[in-house]
């Protein structure tokens, strides 16, 4: 198959439009990009008419299944939730066209990165697994990206065409998404430790003390800030986090080591997921819940709902 010389004349197709697939979109049509697909398992159920919205917003072509995407698309970029990496490559592995690319943009162990490439290698698409390295709603497509496997190389400067920041980690699978796997035992295990070390202050009154401390021991972060930010992004994608976590988890286990952080981390976002099911932090309201700037209010959630479990 030959695809376009100029990716902006590609059909992109994103497999997931949750938050991270409509930024993409937004940006890629924003880039020149005509021919924007998309596909979400919520499209056709009672929870689409935000995501519909949105794409008729953007010009964003809603398709109505992971394979007729993959039938139309050049490039297919995969963003969903962490423990639906290799379902949704083997969901589009019978649409791939000979020689598309399959971008996974997926937080999810070398494991199962190089199932998903199995997958799509065999139906004659072309597998690159990608490692997103921050959170990506401050930078957007610009988010730092590594990639990795036997077509990282000449991927890497289409994809920067389009908007992205991609960085060839290696031409071997696995080595990227271990990079990004490795980071979020400390980065995601990190949010989780500071929720549960500043709720647990908060309840015996020795909170500012607390932070006081960190910023004696670690003098060049803003802990009140810092701490706020871990608690709302914790809030609102616990879920997330939790299902990126057990790959984490995961990525540990295939070099023979027992994940107890991880593991640990990933009980505590799933356990702040729930809350947020019930209502703890309020209700969603244009996409997300009613926050509070200040973590201790969020703490003080946090206690009320142990306290009525206990």
């Amino acid at each position: 198959m030959n695809l376009p010389a100029d990716p902006l004349r590609w059909h992109i197709g994103l497999v997931g439009y949750g938050e991270v697939g409509r930024i993409l979109a937004e940006d890629l049509r924003t880039a020149g990009v005509e021919n924007v697909l998309a596909y979400d398992i919520k499209f056709g159920t009672d929870a689409d008419a935000p995501l519909l919205a949105h794409a008729a917003q953007h010009g964003v072509r809603p398709m109505t299944s992971h394979e007729f995407l993959a039938r139309a698309a050049d490039l297919v970029v995969s963003a969903v939730t962490a423990s639906q990496t290799v379902a949704a490559a083997a969901a589009c592995a019978p649409g791939m066209k000979a020689g598309a690319w399959f971008l996974d943009f997926n937080s999810a162990s070398p494991g199962a990165k190089i199932d998903a490439a199995r997958l799509i290698d065999t139906a004659g698409g072309r597998y690159v697994e990608g490692a997103v390295m921050t959170s990506v709603p401050p930078h957007r497509i610009r988010v730092p990206l590594l990639l990795g496997g036997s077509g990282a190389a000449e991927l890497a400067p289409l994809l920067d065409r389009l908007g992205f920041a991609a960085k060839v980690a290696s031409d071997k699978l696995g080595v990227a998404s271990a990079t990004k796997m490795c980071r979020s035992v400390m980065i995601k295990g990190l949010e989780a430790m500071v929720i549960e070390s500043f709720t647990a202050a908060r309840a015996y009154g020795v909170e500012d003390a607390v932070v006081a401390s960190l910023y004696e021991t670690f003098p060049g972060i803003d802990w009140e800030k810092q701490g706020a930010y871990f608690f709302q992004r914790v809030i609102e994608h616990g879920r997330r986090r939790a299902e990126e976590m057990r790959e984490v988890a995961q990525t540990v286990r295939e070099v023979g080591l027992e994940p107890y952080s991880a593991a640990g981390s990933a009980e505590r976002d799933a356990w702040m997921a729930a809350q947020g099911d019930a209502g703890v932090f309020g209700r969603r309201d244009g996409g997300g819940f009613a926050r509070s700037a200040d973590w201790r209010v969020e703490a003080d959630r946090i206690l009320a709902a142990a306290r009525s479990e206990g």
